[in-house]
């Protein structure tokens, strides 16, 4: 389970950087990141739990750029504002998570320290 998400006041780890593979590398289903090629057990554990720690980070900033977006969307001071709904259909989720992650993005903009609205995509 990934840990939750740092405020803005507290200092964000830094997992190990996610490199752009080569196109031709890429397309090898057998390829990913060039783990299959590192034949030490220490070595392989090492490098595959730092890109799971990178993964995880990556995706939990991307929520929560998800979740401003959303907020920002969901405006009622835009006139070209949208219904949970509407954004639920664009990012392909539930209209109940889709106002879940308004209220995070609402929090998030708000720069709320403590809110009692966790990251929605973070399980309980």
């Amino acid at each position: 389970m990934a840990e939750p998400t740092p405020r803005r006041n507290e200092p964000r780890l830094r997992p190990a950087p996610l490199l752009f593979e080569p196109a031709a590398a890429a397309a090898d289903p057998e390829h990913f990141f060039d783990l299959e090629s590192i034949d030490d057990p220490r070595a392989l554990l090492e490098r595959a739990t730092e890109l799971t720690l990178a993964f995880r980070a990556a995706a939990d900033r991307a929520v929560e750029f998800q979740a401003v977006a959303a907020a920002q969307l969901a405006d009622p001071r835009r006139f070209d504002r949208l219904s949970p709904a509407d954004i639920a259909e664009r990012a392909e989720w539930t209209e109940d998570y889709a106002k879940k992650m308004v209220e995070f993005g609402r929090d998030l903009l708000r720069g709320a320290e403590g809110s009692a609205h966790a990251n929605p995509a973070d399980p309980v």
